[in-house]
């Protein structure tokens, strides 16, 4: 399944490259809205055209094609030619004893300022989740299209949908592999804003461990603020004999985020026991 926006330049190509791979039964591109000829050239090129009447972001697009596919597994790639189809049997074949496979890009592939940020995110949600992840955003996946189906609801309309379906997985306990592919320099211009998109990233990767496990977020916040409290009260006491207000703000702070998130986990709990 291929999202497109604006891709008239490189859809005919990567829909050929895949075609001419044996043993896919459709390839489905989803045309979100693109004021050019990529639908028209996408479906000469071969592919069912499923199209939005306007733009609706890259994660709608792939929701729109997760509920339209017809496989019980669901291939996802870029349509600006990052992609090498040569790779696709790879990230399919893990699926069975895996949920999802996610393509791995080498940092030599990307930008340095995206390898950076792509870098950060990756140990954040690496540490949040408790699995490494070695590539976090890559829309190079495979999974299963039940699964995607029960965490489509989570899913972004922006180009956040990458981390917000790897996380879910992860979270959810779903098996999820990571396997290295090839990345090529994309034809015509990134829609991804680096600054805009980043903080995106970021909220949605600390939604999501809130949701599965919330006191990864809240214990750590708890703890600072504890912390902080008590050595300013500490230092007050020593210099002026004194606890100030400020200290004992604080630490009220603590008790009372770290029994939010408590409260939260015991709800993320419950829900998974459902």
């Amino acid at each position: 399944m291929i999202p497109a926006y604006n891709e008239e330049d490189g859809i005919a190509a990567v829909v050929r490259g895949v075609l001419a791979r044996p043993g896919w039964r459709e390839v489905l591109v989803v045309d979100d809205g693109s004021v050019d000829r990529t639908a028209e050239r996408a479906r000469e090129a071969g592919a069912r055209v499923v199209r939005h009447p306007y733009n609706k972001g890259n994660g709608a697009a792939v929701k729109t094609g997760v509920r339209a596919a017809g496989g019980a597994v669901v291939l996802l790639m870029d349509a600006d030619g990052q992609h090498d189809p040569e790779d696709m049997e790879r990230l399919i074949a893990p699926i069975g004893d895996h949920d999802m496979v996610i393509g791995v890009r080498a940092a030599r592939d990307q930008p340095w300022a995206r390898a950076v940020g792509n870098g950060v995110f990756r140990a954040l949600a690496s540490w949040l989740t408790g699995r490494p992840i070695p590539d976090l955003t890559c829309g190079f996946r495979a999974a299963r299209r039940d699964l995607l189906l029960e965490v489509l609801h989570l899913l972004p309309n922006g180009f956040s949908y990458t981390t917000t379906s790897c996380l879910a997985f992860l979270k959810a306990g779903h098996n999820v592999a990571f396997e290295p592919v090839r990345a090529h320099r994309r034809v015509g211009t990134s829609k991804i804003r680096p600054v805009r998109d980043g903080v995106k990233f970021l909220l949605i990767i600390l939604k999501i461990v809130t949701l599965y496990s919330p006191l990864k977020v809240f214990f750590p916040v708890s703890a600072f603020t504890f912390l902080l409290g008590a050595a300013y009260g500490i230092a007050n006491v020593w210099v002026r004999g004194k606890i100030p207000m400020g200290s004992a703000l604080l630490i009220q702070l603590a008790v009372v985020v770290f029994l939010f998130g408590l409260i939260s986990e015991q709800i993320a709990s419950g829900q998974d026991r459902k």
